[in-house]
């Protein structure tokens, strides 16, 4: 079907520095999708992240969500360098392994195939059991050029490591706190697409990772549509009031500014 969705992951990377901060990288102002936009690292399920042989490399993999949890460590370790996984001796690979990898990265940014590959050939598996399944957004057909079903993990930053951007679609990595983001955003100081800006509100409610985990295991997560809706001569972008986000609607214009 050519408007159909295209299956997606995104993982959002967390860390308490004391306050809790998320890692968001600038993608690059020529992508086809949210060029020059703040976002969490992600991207579309790769045929590669379908591949059976996965189930024994990764720790919990889970049998229906199973390539969307690959594709989010994929493209955290292409786009800002941090591996969610766990080498030969089951600890989480360190910050001096993870550079150690910048060879495969390259690889693997050139061709996701290669990532199983990596995997394989150092012995590690992918930390699917770090994963929680924190929210779940599908376009409507019509709003966007492209639309892709994004499931969005939260976790934890493995101890010590650190962000790259790879330069190629991410053009920067940083760590900022969901409120100055979010502030940022509404100073027009940088773009936020409205998935990310409400994702933003929902970790904002939180004051450390573990109760964003906790919130994330108990709320009912379900498929986020945006629809737009006309009040008093002036366009909204809402999402069902239900949907458990603190923030459901936003001016048509700002959501598509920034």
């Amino acid at each position: 079907m050519a408007d159909a969705a295209i299956p997606a992951a995104t993982v959002v990377i967390l860390r308490d520095e004391p306050e809790l901060e998320v890692l968001m990288i600038k993608r690059h102002e020529d992508s086809a999708f949210a060029g020059g936009a703040l976002v969490f690292p992600g991207g579309r399920v790769d045929p590669n992240d379908r591949n059976p042989a996965w189930r024994e490399h990764a720790r919990a993999l889970d049998p229906s969500l199973g390539p969307f949890q690959i594709a989010a460590i994929r493209e955290a370790f292409e786009e800002s360098g941090i591996l969610i996984a766990r080498g030969p001796d089951d600890r989480m690979i360190s910050a001096e392994a993870a550079s150690s990898y910048a060879p495969w990265r390259q690889r693997v940014e050139a061709d996701d195939g290669h990532f199983l590959e990596f995997i394989r050939k150092e012995r590690l598996s992918l930390a699917c059991d770090r994963l929680v399944l924190f929210a779940h957004w599908v376009p409507p057909a019509g709003l966007h050029a492209r639309r892709f079903d994004t499931l969005f993990f939260a976790t934890r930053l493995p101890e010590a490591q650190a962000p790259v951007a790879c330069g190629l679609e991410a053009t920067e990595a940083l760590w900022t706190s969901p409120r100055a983001a979010l502030e940022r955003r509404a100073r027009d100081e940088c773009k936020i697409i409205y998935p990310t800006a409400r994702n933003l509100d929902l970790l904002a409610v939180s004051n450390d990772s573990e109760n964003v985990f906790e919130r994330a295991r108990t709320r009912d997560i379900r498929p986020i549509t945006p629809h737009v809706e006309e009040r008093d001569g002036r366009k909204f972008l809402c999402i069902p009031r239900d949907s458990g986000y603190p923030v459901t609607e936003e001016l048509l214009d700002l959501a598509f500014r920034g």
